[in-house]
């Protein structure tokens, strides 16, 4: 069991630090606004804006704090979207923990909205409103297998340094196998190793802006050559 200390991250939201790891679950620049540049804008909203979709799939490797998720469920809303959220998350976070995040104080929401997703059934389909159904897996992402289904991934695991199992070829093949043709997925890393894996599994690389803070992020699309 990991001892987690509540850290304040440069946009006052907090996030959680794994001592025995040295790890943060965000960036201490700023969890929301790494979630909503990484995520929401370079991830689901240029997805929608380039397809013009109105319903769509989303797969989150690290469902963590729910802070990601409960961002999408916003979206969702905004947008007037039907997204159909699944997750995973090995090590499942206790209520207590999450009933202390301050997330709703910073961003326009209830707090019984956030903590709604927590409480839901974990390995079950659950529909939260008309806009957002969840899916929480606790599982290992090696046990998934979801093939040619997804439209957007946020791949959102600990550093490559920390958690080097998540970041192999065998993880962005199964990643590229799962995403339907013109899907995407976005990560907040950027790193050099992983852009060669990304590339050699046979995505379409793009580098762009990272949050702030950070120089670069990562968007790979599935191409399909015909």
């Amino acid at each position: 069991m990991f001892h987690l200390e509540f850290k304040i991250t440069g946009d006052n939201s907090h996030t959680l630090l794994v001592k025995e790891l040295n790890e943060t679950y965000h960036s201490t620049k700023g969890a929301i606004n790494e979630a909503l540049h990484v995520f929401m804008q370079r991830g689901l909203n240029d997805y929608i804006v380039k397809t013009n979709c109105k319903k769509l799939k989303v797969f989150e490797v690290g469902f963590g704090t729910g802070l990601n998720a409960h961002l999408a469920h916003l979206f969702a809303k905004q947008h007037q979207l039907k997204i159909d959220y699944i997750s995973i998350e090995a090590h499942p976070l206790d209520l207590s923990i999450i009933q202390q995040l301050n997330y709703s104080e910073l961003i326009p929401s209830e707090q019984s909205l956030f903590l709604k997703l927590h409480e839901v059934e974990w390995n079950k389909v659950v529909e939260i409103d008309e806009y957002f159904t969840l899916t929480k897996l606790h599982q290992e992402l090696k046990d998934v297998v979801l093939e040619n289904s997804i439209d957007v991934i946020f791949f959102d695991a600990f550093a490559p340094n920390i958690q080097p199992e998540l970041w192999t070829k065998e993880v962005f093949e199964s990643m590229f196998k799962a995403l339907k043709p013109e899907g995407v997925l976005v990560t907040y890393c950027a790193k050099g190793v992983v852009k060669r894996t990304i590339k050699e599994v046979g995505f379409n690389l793009e580098t762009l802006a990272g949050p702030p803070g950070k120089r670069e992020m990562i968007r790979a699309v599935k191409v399909i050559s015909e």
